[in-house]
């Protein structure tokens, strides 16, 4: 014997018949391959579906949401910034400056080279990266590992390149690049065969840190290597750490000032001694 069931009429515009139809297709509420209303509300009914009023959120939510939005893009997580970017628009009262911005963003989320810059750090595939700066001299990178990093506010792209002409770190990194990505415009690239590598070319610094930086340094997980108390200077911190850029080192390292020595590699202490020279004859 079959059930027999109640029936309901829903007096809707067209327009909310569509918009229901679209939602119960989303849901899998269908009828062979056909969109099913009944079983949407059914299953409304039944508690399987659970029903909401529309979130909206404080100015101040919306400040912070947006901002996570433009430091995850500054990351390289563009994904994540579309998805907050959607969420924003769905559920915030945005001022319309903040909603065209959004809706353009989602529109075009990243120039295409940067695009393609991910796409290739993700297949591990080595590249050739050609742009023109703001003095309109061309390069050209035959790139073979890159990470999307960020140094002091700004999104760089870290590279191991074919090309070390004109780099003036020490030799055993000079294939290393820090290109700042916010002042290369536009760019042009193309996959080139070769092996991608595993990692940029990086070297062991061994320094001594001194007095209450000592005592607050806290330790780089990622980069230090070893971190111990020296047993003949009691209030010395011996760490060993691994870099790939002697700028990057040395511009951190400075504020530190008569806190912290570089012992090793000699070549490196000769740079910052010389750097410490320079900034004397200034004064």
């Amino acid at each position: 014997m079959s059930r027999k069931g109640h029936s309901i009429t829903l007096s809707v515009s067209e327009q909310h018949k569509a918009q229901l139809e679209a939602l119960a297709l989303e849901l899998g509420m269908t009828w062979g391959d056909r969109p099913n209303i009944s079983k949407l509300v059914e299953a409304i009914a039944r508690r399987e579906i659970q029903i909401a009023p529309k979130q909206k959120w404080t100015t101040d939510q919306i400040k912070a949401l947006n901002h996570s939005r433009q430091a995850l893009i500054n990351l390289g997580n563009i994904t994540e910034g579309i998805a907050i970017a959607e969420l924003l628009l769905e559920h915030g009262k945005l001022t319309i400056p903040i909603k065209n911005e959004l809706e353009q963003f989602i529109i075009k989320p990243s120039q295409t080279w940067r695009i393609q810059i991910e796409q290739y750090i993700r297949r591990q595939q080595p590249f050739q990266l050609s742009y023109q700066d703001a003095a309109e001299r061309v390069f050209h990178f035959h790139i073979h590992y890159a990470e999307i990093t960020t140094h002091e506010e700004y999104q760089y792209l870290d590279c191991w390149c074919e090309e070390s002409l004109g780099n003036l770190d020490i030799p055993e990194l000079a294939h290393n690049w820090s290109l700042r990505l916010d002042r290369i415009t536009d760019a042009s690239t193309i996959s080139i065969a070769g092996k991608w590598r595993t990692q940029l070319d990086k070297i062991n610094i061994e320094m001594h840190l001194l007095n209450r930086l000592a005592f607050a340094y806290k330790p780089k997980t990622n980069l230090d290597i070893e971190n111990e108390w020296l047993a003949n200077s009691p209030q010395t911190r011996r760490v060993v750490r691994e870099i790939a850029s002697t700028f990057w080192f040395v511009r951190e390292i400075l504020r530190y000032g008569k806190d912290c020595k570089v012992i090793a590699p000699e070549r490196v202490c000769s740079m910052i001694k010389q750097e410490l020279i320079d900034i004397l004859l200034l004064y």
